[in-house]
């Protein structure tokens, strides 16, 4: 039952934020799903409102002087920390980041990807009283501005030199962020695999912050950067289920044609991710939580714009902190 309270754990941090018949089987799929990638970034909802304002400082990325000589920082502290302080950081769950300093103007820039709505939103959905879908403010971006804040990184993380680029090569990186930018949109928080074993089969992968620092440092790779060799590591939440069977979508489940008990089932499983307003409320939702994720063994996955439902098995949930190498790593000095 470890793993159970800690998947509780972990809900009961989410809820603090504002925010089967006729399933189709999945043995004919490809597995890990691959992640979806859209031609634009649709506007959000007037309904969607965050808490903390989205990239407030942001600018533009500039363009560097191809002469130019970029310091290139892993950046890594624990999620919330502004409110929790290193509360999370004991449980190593961690938000990450990528920062740069120009040597020809001394200028520090800092570079991440998160939710625009923060992570409840991104997790699970409104129920709307006039609407029959769950209702998502799910998006997740880029945010690029000028100064990298010490404190923060350092007090409770990581503020360490990776690699030493070229302005040539941070121009060509930024066009790569203005195209996965544009393209990747939708935050995912869950992994989703079969067992923990480290060679499980994985049928989701996660689309969060630092999946875009290591689609970043891949980038650079590519680019020609050599990386040095220091010890990486990331926060992983994983779910852990059977294979997952497919639902639809919101007009396949939700629609006139619509399968009318499963947006039941659907709508009834998320109906307890909400913000309790007492105290009696929330601990009537912690029950329902564990009655449909734990003793049920149902959770229902939202992930490309479809429903999928996971058939839940022990250890339920793990949260882990390991450790993904620096591509290209500089192994011997003077290399």
């Amino acid at each position: 039952m470890a793993a159970g309270w800690e998947l509780l754990s972990f809900v009961v941090l989410l809820l603090q934020l504002e925010m089967p018949t006729g399933l189709a089987a999945g043995s004919a799929r490809q597995w890990p799903v691959p992640y979806r990638r859209f031609g634009y970034r649709p506007k959000t909802d007037p309904y969607c409102q965050a808490r903390y304002t989205f990239c407030p400082t942001g600018t533009a990325i500039p363009v560097m002087s191809d002469k130019d000589v970029l310091e290139v920082y892993r950046l890594q502290a624990p999620v919330w920390e502004f409110k929790y302080g290193d509360l999370l950081g004991h449980m190593k769950i961690m938000h990450d980041a990528v920062g740069f300093k120009s040597s020809l103007t001394g200028k520090n820039y800092t570079m991440e990807w998160y939710e625009l709505f923060q992570l409840g939103n991104c997790t699970f959905p409104h129920l709307r009283p006039n609407m029959s879908e769950p209702f998502w403010c799910n998006q997740g971006a880029a945010c690029f501005y000028e100064g990298i804040d010490d404190a923060h990184w350092k007090e409770n993380g990581t503020l360490v030199l990776v690699t030493t680029i070229s302005g040539a090569v941070f121009n060509q990186l930024a066009k790569w962020v203005a195209y996965d930018n544009e393209t990747g949109i939708y935050y995912e928080t869950w992994t989703v695999k079969d067992s923990p074993d480290e060679n499980g089969k994985v049928w989701f992968e996660s689309y969060e912050c630092s999946k875009f620092v290591l689609r970043t440092y891949q980038k650079l790779a590519e680019l020609g950067a050599l990386f040095k060799k220091v010890q990486t590591n990331y926060t992983t939440i994983t779910l852990f289920s059977g294979e997952p069977i497919f639902c639809g979508n919101e007009t396949s489940v939700f629609g006139a044609q619509g399968n009318k008990t499963l947006a039941v089932a659907i709508r009834d499983f998320y109906s307890p991710f909400k913000p309790s307003h007492s105290v009696k409320e929330f601990f009537i939702n912690f029950l329902h939580i564990v009655n449909k994720v734990i003793l049920s063994r149902q959770f229902y996955l939202f992930y490309n714009v479809e429903y999928w439902f996971l058939p839940m098995k022990y250890p339920f949930i793990r949260i882990a902190y390991e450790e993904i190498p620096l591509p290209n790593s500089i192994i011997k000095l003077g290399l």
